[in-house]
């Protein structure tokens, strides 16, 4: 297991005002083999994803992982949001966010709130996604099956059977995606990776090692 390197930075981004922070961790002693973009929730943070050692575990698995604090929210709470979903700026700003970090190819995690972002970057710049792991994000509504069934980007869709809003409603939109698995965590609420952080490790890093 290779020895991991945690920093922190900000990343300047066109349409916002103020740089967004985000925390990164890479393995030590070999070239990371994708990059994992980490989103997150609207009462959550990168933060998170330190906490609960998912940086970690996918960097020790030979990943580049980059956790940012989206605008208005953690350490980018300086930063204003873009506009709305249904215009072009939520996509533009994840395409901002991937080029001020070169990540390249990227796997995007998108829990709840965050989905206002990664929905739109899947559907117009879907050659810019390696894979796509939503995890009970909003705004799945606002797109047609059509625009889903076009899509043939890996999908990973995860949610916790306690999760009787977002979960199901989430579920019944993005199953929509031709190239999908399904990971239910029993047990589990709607920030489900909170409540089982090993469940949520071993699913995302199966599904992970599935593309390489």
């Amino acid at each position: 297991m290779s020895a991991v390197v945690i920093t922190e930075g900000r990343v300047n981004v066109g349409m916002c005002s103020q740089p967004l922070f985000y925390r990164q961790a890479l393995p030590s002693d070999r070239e990371a083999k994708l990059c994992v973009l980490l989103l997150h929730g609207i009462r959550f943070s990168s933060q998170n994803w330190l906490t609960i050692g998912t940086l970690n575990a996918l960097a020790e698995a030979g990943y580049r992982a980059l956790a940012i604090d989206l605008p208005g929210l953690g350490e980018s709470k300086a930063a204003e949001a873009p506009a709305a979903v249904g215009e072009p700026a939520p996509a533009e700003f994840l395409k901002q966010v991937c080029d001020g970090l070169n990540t390249g190819p990227v796997v995007v995690i998108s829990p709840s709130l965050s989905g206002m972002y990664s929905l739109p970057f899947l559907f117009q710049h879907p050659e810019r996604l390696k894979a796509y792991i939503p995890v009970a994000p909003i705004c799945t509504d606002k797109f047609k099956v059509e625009q889903y069934k076009a899509v043939q980007v890996p999908t990973l869709i995860v949610y916790g059977d306690q999760d009787t809003q977002l979960g199901e409603v989430s579920l019944n939109n993005l199953k929509n995606l031709p190239n999908h698995k399904v990971v239910v965590m029993h047990g589990a609420g709607h920030p489900c990776y909170l409540d089982d952080p090993v469940t949520w490790h071993k699913a995302v890093l199966e599904f992970l090692h599935s593309l390489v």
